[in-house]
């Protein structure tokens, strides 16, 4: 059974409960480790982000409250889904120096093109996907996807962090209308990516939330790239990306199979020091 899981939104952000109800909830699926990866603060109105600076601080003196709470029950952490949009969003830096963080979980959510226009890739509303191509990329999808894995690549250069969130998500609502991943360019901008995430020793997080609110009929990311990431010796970790308490620990132990499927026979978990692995099986 995997016992850990770092990918958790509370009603800070986007998610549905206060933060001690997830460690009841992870504490009740037998886990080990849960961390709390509120999405960072972003300087335009939204509906998913923690608010502004002063949220922050209440949301990290929160968090190392629970800390301390339930040592020796739990392990619990303190993180961010940093947000990347270029000319936009703080540096990551800035989030872990000011908030003492653990660790950073970097994401694209939403897509900046040359106009800076942004286009939202994520949540529940395929129409809302379908809409923002057509209006910030004029229906092209080679663009489209390839300025979505352009913005994680910059993210890989110039931002500081552990972890690669959901790295396919730009698939969740394409459905394989499209493009399909068998694709030759789809392909090419991938790998470009994983040579990348190689090269800065970044985490790559298999991500279940897709499969469980059944928006994907595959993980993030999907076993084909599981597959190259394996023979390239890229680490990797799994979380449920809860936003319910319910959720924390859905899909753990299916993702922790395909892993196995796929060759990987270890498993990057956070601990008090840091980053390290341990064996799937």
């Amino acid at each position: 059974m995997f016992k850990h899981n770092f990918h958790t939104h509370t009603s800070y952000c986007d998610g549905s409960s206060n933060p001690e109800e997830y460690v009841l909830a992870a504490l009740n699926a037998g886990l080990e480790s849960i961390g709390f990866s509120g999405h960072s603060p972003v300087p335009f109105e939204n509906d998913f982000a923690i608010r502004d600076s002063e949220s922050l601080a209440e949301y990290c003196n929160e968090i190392n409250t629970l800390k301390k709470k339930y040592q020796g029950k739990i392990n619990v952490y303190l993180a961010l889904e940093a947000d990347f949009i270029p000319g936009v969003t703080l540096d990551f830096k800035h989030f872990f120096d000011e908030y003492k963080l653990d660790y950073i979980i970097g994401s694209v959510h939403l897509v900046i093109n040359e106009r800076k226009f942004l286009w939202f890739i994520d949540g529940p509303y395929r129409d809302r996907w379908k809409k923002g191509l057509e209006l910030e990329f004029s229906g092209d999808i080679r663009k489209a996807v390839g300025a979505y894995y352009g913005q994680i690549n910059q993210m890989i250069e110039s931002q500081q962090f552990d972890v690669i969130g959901h790295l396919d998500k730009i698939k969740m609502h394409n459905q394989d209308e499209y493009f399909r991943e068998t694709d030759a360019w789809y392909i090419k901008l991938f790998m470009e990516t994983l040579e990348l995430a190689k090269a800065r020793n970044c985490i790559i997080e298999v991500n279940t939330r897709g499969l469980y609110k059944k928006r994907s009929n595959a993980l993030f990311p999907g076993e084909m790239i599981l597959d190259e990431m394996h023979k390239m010796n890229i680490p990797v970790t799994i979380n449920s990306d809860a936003h319910k308490p319910e959720e924390v620990g859905l899909l753990l132990n299916e993702a922790a199979e395909v892993l196995l499927n796929t060759a990987y026979r270890e498993v990057y978990i956070f601990s008090s020091g840091g980053w390290k692995s341990i064996p799937l099986a």
